[in-house]
């Protein structure tokens, strides 16, 4: 990692002779070549791959994870025996094919976390260097991997998924907070990389689980992940010269040591170095004004999500269609990739497609809410791929949301406000995946135990 410190001193110390010189008026905003921001780019789309991997592949095996489907004969690839049907092990006497806790259950320990994360990062994170967070992400997604695959109770793979949390929570704050210091081309990169990762990440575990590898066997193949998030910040991304000084060590801007600086950092190259370390730290009073003119896209960003995780974790498992050729944990894992699928394609849509009315996306994700909900408890859906169509749909509609959201909080924010923004709105989707699996447990006891 000493690496990744003198690299990015070294962009700190190349900077030292331009203090005096203001950038010329005409000259474009970002001062990094066309190779460079490439690699930026690139950067950025493997690490929103990468932080956000373990966190969906821990949702895409809850079945598995609660249900102990780890016996390699079987691998939820063909017929289950009676005798290993988790219709016999947790509640046969239902119309629903049940584990005994509901998946809701993976989600909490998959998202709380990174809520008491988002919810404190802003107040304290900034008195950590940016390569003491990454290895921090580094290392609790490669101990969830190992934790979860290892596991031989309920109790200890849900620590497993508390791990993949903690660094999914870190990375997303570390890293958007990061994307402020580079163009805003690096959001649209991060954002299809976040997608990636629920479509490569569920896909992958899909395919790992279909070939005939344990659950156990896939989530071991997966640690090479962390690895590749690690490459990415350390030999990847290519800082341009405003970026503070960031390694293992003291995080800071040249010849400037107070801390709160770190959390203005440059946005643009027609700003000169000095005028940005003299920036001020926000006062409780700007806050609060920020987090106000944010309201308008928060509360619709955390209704998408509150919807479209209800029903990943609250329906997704009580979906089930006993004549189609799939055994139920294939479906829910076909379930999990085709959501993640249609997230991938609206997270990498920003380029073609800008919706500033993120209620929109908020009422439609709700009437597809209700509308699943009503298909669970009347059973009316004449086909599985009925049900397909409408979770690739879900998935369309939460990446739109995430995605567009993100575009407008940085489009609307003062360049001084814009780290602490995109920080705040990191909090909005993270309430609304809390809520909902909040939601989904009784839910999933209520329907579990009708007759």
């Amino acid at each position: 990692m000493g690496h990744v410190g003198g690299r990015w001193q070294e962009a700190s110390g190349d900077s030292e002779g331009e203090d005096g010189d203001a950038a010329p008026s005409g000259e474009s905003e970002d001062p990094l070549d066309a190779c460079s921001q490439r690699r930026n780019n690139a950067g950025f789309w493997l690490l929103g791959l990468c932080n956000n991997f373990a966190y969906v592949v821990m949702l895409s095996a809850a079945h598995d994870i609660l249900s102990h489907q780890k016996v390699p004969e079987h691998n939820g690839t063909g017929p289950i025996p009676p005798s290993h049907s988790p219709e016999n092990t947790s509640t046969n006497t239902s119309r629903y094919d049940c584990n005994t806790i509901s998946t809701g259950a993976v989600l909490l320990a998959d998202i709380l976390p990174t809520l008491f994360i988002k919810f404190s990062a802003p107040f304290c994170i900034h008195l950590f260097p940016y390569g003491l967070r990454v290895g921090l992400c580094v290392i609790s997604a490669w101990g969830s991997f190992l934790l979860v695959a290892f596991s031989t109770s309920t109790t200890q793979s849900l620590l497993g998924v508390v791990l993949a949390s903690i660094s999914s929570g870190l990375g997303e704050i570390t890293f958007l907070a990061l994307t402020s210091f580079f163009s805003s081309a690096v959001i649209s990169a991060w954002s299809s990389g976040t997608g990636g990762a629920g479509l490569i990440g569920a896909l992958s575990y899909l395919g790992l689980t279909q070939a005939g590898l344990s659950p156990q066997d896939s989530l071991l193949f997966m640690t090479v992940v962390p690895v590749i998030m690690l490459a990415s910040y350390c030999f990847l991304l290519a800082p341009p010269p405003q970026a503070p000084r960031c390694g293992w060590g003291v995080c800071k801007p040249k010849s400037l040591h107070a801390p709160s600086v770190v959390q203005q950092p440059l946005l643009g190259g027609k700003m000169t170095l000095p005028q940005v370390t003299q920036r001020p730290q926000l006062t409780l009073q700007e806050k609060e004004q920020v987090v106000k003119g944010l309201l308008k896209y928060l509360i619709p960003l955390s209704v998408v999500y509150f919807a479209e995780y209800f029903i990943n974790q609250g329906l997704f498992e009580l979906l089930y269609f006993r004549k189609a050729a799939l055994s139920h944990p294939q479906q829910y894992r076909w379930y999990q990739m085709l959501y993640q699928a249609g997230v991938f394609i609206s997270r990498s849509s920003a380029s073609c497609i800008r919706i500033r009315k993120i209620w929109l996306l908020a009422v439609l994700q709700c009437l597809n809410m209700v509308f699943l909900l009503a298909a669970v408890n009347y059973m009316f859906l004449p086909s599985i791929y009925v049900a397909f169509a409408l979770i690739l749909y879900e998935g369309l509609l939460g990446g739109a949301g995430y995605v567009n959201t993100f575009h407008c909080v940085s489009e609307e924010s003062k360049p001084e406000h814009r780290e602490f923004a995109m920080g705040v709105a990191c909090i909005a989707d993270t309430l609304g995946i809390s809520l909902s699996g909040a939601v989904a447990i009784p839910v999933h006891n209520y329907f579990c135990h009708l007759p």
